[in-house]
């Protein structure tokens, strides 16, 4: 079984001013005239992991990690104003123009395979290839289920977590209740939301618990950008038309990809990487039987490093 390469550190970092005024953090690491390839975390508003920089071939690969707006290193941290999936996409073609390059594969997982997707959609004479993890398709239908009502059935040690910062007369629109808390002036409210939040997604996302992932979610820095800069997107669908990503897959016919998903994954079910298969056949689907929605699942893990080191061959 693959496991991720040995830790590395970038060799140039950039601080680039896009719209809004936010400033992205961006970084470089492997081979400088390697195959490039685009980092693209989840959330939104997670912000990259020094693991992140793992699955590929420092010898191959030319490695860029960005802070997606309002996350990690980027600033300002936990901003709303100017922060939507079309601003993403334009992001990473100003990303893509500031280094130089013409093509490269895109790297996602959870919602970065949602933002991986709709930028291949927008731009795939730009995109070498997809190696796609943990679909979300972002439907109504994906955000009932995990912040509404689905995963609560398996997981209700952990969803009454959730639920204990909203009061019972507004639990009907779970999503809306914590918009509202996430977004107002009680600094106190709006961090005792901003960790309910964050960890209800932390303990789902893996089959075993794994407390590294509890802790990063947990983090205050972490937790206040992914939850608010998440429940901003999902009170607005997304910022995407109902089910733009299935509709707009003829634009990826000619675009080497791979899928992998974990059979269990709660947070994303299998579902929705069925029907993007369904909907993009040409591409490869790998669903993970031992294994939930986090990339740092042992059999994910195994799955995407080698997708990469398989795409890198391909593209040689």
């Amino acid at each position: 079984m693959r496991k991720l390469f040995n830790a590395i550190q970038p060799h140039v970092t950039h601080t680039l001013p896009v719209s809004d005024g936010h400033r992205l953090y961006i970084e470089e690491c492997g081979r400088k005239d390697g195959l490039p390839v685009v980092f693209v975390h989840g959330g939104p508003g997670a912000g990259c992991e020094l693991w992140h920089r793992q699955f590929f071939d420092p010898q191959t690969w030319r490695i860029i990690l960005f802070d997606q707006r309002g996350c990690g290193r980027s600033t300002p941290h936990a901003e709303l104003a100017g922060n939507d999936t079309a601003s993403l996409v334009a992001d990473m073609e100003s990303i893509r123009r500031h280094l130089g390059i013409d093509r490269w594969v895109v790297f996602g997982g959870s919602w970065g395979s949602t933002l991986g997707l709709v930028y291949a959609e927008t731009h795939p004479e730009h995109v070498l290839g997809l190696i796609l993890r943990g679909i979300f398709l972002c439907r109504p239908r994906d955000i009932h289920w995990f912040y509404q009502e689905g995963a609560s059935f398996l997981l209700p040690d952990h969803w009454e977590d959730y639920l204990a910062p909203i009061p019972e007369a507004e639990r009907g629109d779970l999503v809306s209740a914590y918009y509202r808390r996430l977004t107002g002036h009680d600094e106190i409210s709006r961090m005792a939301a901003a960790k309910a939040w964050s960890l209800w997604e932390a303990h789902a996302s893996t089959l075993l618990p794994k407390p590294v992932v509890v802790d990063h979610f947990g983090n205050p820095h972490t937790a206040l950008s992914l939850a608010r800069i998440e429940c901003h997107y999902f009170k607005h669908d997304s910022f995407l038309d109902r089910d733009q990503i299935l509709a707009n897959t003829g634009r990826l016919r000619d675009i080497p990809g791979v899928i992998v998903h974990g059979r269990y994954d709660v947070v994303c079910p299998v579902e929705q990487a069925w029907m993007l298969h369904r909907a993009w056949p040409e591409a490869e689907l790998h669903v993970i039987p031992d294994a939930g929605h986090s990339a740092l699942e042992p059999g994910i893990v195994d799955a995407l490093v080698t997708a990469a080191g398989q795409m890198a061959m391909r593209l040689a």
